[in-house]
């Protein structure tokens, strides 16, 4: 009887030391996490999670740079804003003990440039930036093309351009022949103006994020918008007359997660990175989003249609045409003023 009061005793303190403990409170990209994965990870660790969300790299970076860093404990960005995020202090290094499942990482996605050694970063998700359209609206003998949206001569008739600086201008940059990391304040300039005519056109539905540009070809609102892959896979699943391409090339990116600088709860937010690193979370993350997964470990548990999907997982020959965003250090400024022109014109 003693024995049993005192099992009980023991089962009740650790139900309220866990419901006591401080929530993990993550900022990513929305539609981004399976959202059963909150409650399995509580139950795993014992801390509540929370989710908030954003729409565009620019509006998340501009949140914490205004004071929003106490508000966060892990936040989730795209690899060209990392380093700025480092060296505005807005991001702490990890507690790489508490993180034990960061051998379960993709060695091509350990020890980037952005972040050597991974010592503020592991990786998320990846994919690409690409053009989702109705394939019932297009020219047939047409291969996707970049000029739907940015020829005037072969603009479809209602489209939507993402709410993101750096991947448009990047396309701008790269149809006008130049990289999308380019810093030549002529070429930059092209790019914006580029983005300003296509933006005046009256087929263009203007700026959205990629899931709302998604959504509106999906509702039949445009017939074109560009996105990130995995929303447009989604939308296929859903209406299987879209597809997806990055056309002549675009932009690869990695998403990172890393911990804010005057996180709440920094033993959750390793605990939470951790946790994303484990094999069959990660594959149930990326089952999920239908982007593709960072975690190595985690390729046996990727349902086997993702797995074989090019949108998902390009092959070599897209591979060569795709581009990293990299850190523009001191030409920063040079892509947020040609951003500004395009926004207020």
């Amino acid at each position: 009887m003693f024995r049993r009061l005192a099992l009980l005793t023991v089962a009740f303190a650790s139900l309220c030391a866990a419901a006591d403990k401080t929530p993990v409170t993550v900022y990513m990209y929305s539609e981004y996490i399976d959202p059963a994965v909150p409650a399995e990870f509580e139950k795993a660790t014992g801390y509540p999670l929370r989710i908030e969300v954003y729409e565009a790299a620019e509006d998340m970076l501009a949140k914490l740079r205004a004071g929003a860093v106490n508000q966060y404990d892990v936040v989730v960005a795209t690899d060209a804003y990392v380093t700025q995020m480092i060296k505005l202090k807005l991001v702490k290094p990890l507690d790489q003990a508490k993180i034990p499942n960061r051998k379960n990482v993709d060695p091509q996605f350990a020890n980037p440039v952005f972040d050597r050694d991974n010592k503020f970063s592991y990786p998320y998700q990846w994919g690409t930036v690409g053009l989702i359209y109705d394939t019932t609206k297009v020219p047939a003998s047409m291969a996707p093309t970049w000029k739907w949206l940015f020829d005037a001569k072969s603009q479809l008739n209602q489209f939507v351009l993402m709410d993101e600086a750096r991947p448009m201008l990047g396309i701008g940059l790269k149809l006008g022949g130049a990289s999308m990391n380019s810093r030549d304040p002529k070429q930059v300039k092209a790019a914006a103006d580029l983005l300003i005519a296509v933006k005046g056109s009256p087929k263009c539905l203007g700026f959205d994020g990629g899931v709302g540009g998604k959504n509106k070809v999906l509702a039949g609102q445009a017939v074109a918008a560009v996105c990130y892959n995995g929303d447009a896979v989604r939308a296929v699943l859903e209406k299987k007359e879209l597809a997806y391409s990055t056309c002549e090339g675009s932009n690869i990116w990695v998403d990172v997660m890393l911990v804010t600088s005057q996180a709440p709860n920094s033993d959750g937010a390793n605990a939470f990175i951790n946790y994303v690193l484990d094999a069959q979370v990660a594959a149930k993350i990326s089952n999920f989003n239908h982007y593709a997964t960072p975690v190595a470990a985690a390729m046996p548990f990727i349902a086997a249609k993702d797995k074989a999907n090019r949108v998902i997982y390009p092959d070599a020959a897209t591979m060569k045409t795709l581009e990293y965003l990299e850190d523009l250090d001191k030409d920063t400024r040079l892509h947020a003023e040609a951003w500004t022109a395009v926004k207020s014109h």
